[in-house]
């Protein structure tokens, strides 16, 4: 398997898995058993991403990585919103192990304003939106310098993904295919 697991420790991020508490678009954990991995490729460019935010005090807060297919199932099942969500009959960035969505926090942990909350399905949410504040505008285009210079490509409609480019050249993974699976049974 390609997947490498990002761990607190070993890559120096804040791990706060939206999907595995309610505190997400679908008011319920989706992951019962959380854990942060990313394909061996995303997890370079994660780690070009943190040296360089490093020297300015940045970390990054990771909300969410690889989505087994079942879990973009169940989300899609409960949103079926194209503009925000990847049909899993065509398989997401997430479900291949090769997106992430993130924020930057400064060196006490607080997250930088970004005009709207993760997974906020709407267009404030666009990269390029002049309708939040210019310090959420700063800190969009900070995050996306960041992230786009370490290689990573974004998904104009939300502020939070960034994911590799052609990223459907790489297989979409089952929840079986993890040593610790980390869907409950839906």
């Amino acid at each position: 398997m390609a997947l490498i697991e990002i761990t607190e420790e070993t890559h120096d991020v804040i791990l706060d898995l939206k999907y595995a508490t309610t505190d997400n678009f679908t008011d319920a954990p989706v992951y019962t058993n959380p854990h942060c991995y990313l394909h061996e490729e995303a997890e370079e460019l994660l780690r070009n991403a943190i040296v360089l935010a490093q020297p300015f005090g940045y970390r990054f807060r990771i909300f969410d990585a690889f989505r087994p297919s079942e879990a973009q199932w169940a989300l899609w099942n409960h949103t079926p919103d194209p503009e925000f969500l990847a049909d899993p009959r065509r398989g997401s960035p997430h479900s291949r192990g090769a997106a992430i969505d993130v924020t930057l926090t400064d060196e006490h942990g607080n997250d930088l304003d970004m005009g709207t909350g993760f997974d906020a399905f709407t267009p404030l949410s666009h990269h390029g939106n002049m309708e939040i504040s210019v310090e959420a505008q700063k800190n969009r285009c900070l995050l996306m310098g960041i992230m786009t210079t370490a290689g990573w490509d974004f998904f104009r409609n939300e502020w939070w993904h960034y994911q590799l480019f052609n990223a459907r050249r790489l297989p979409v993974f089952s929840d079986t295919t993890l040593p610790n699976p980390m869907m409950k049974n839906i």
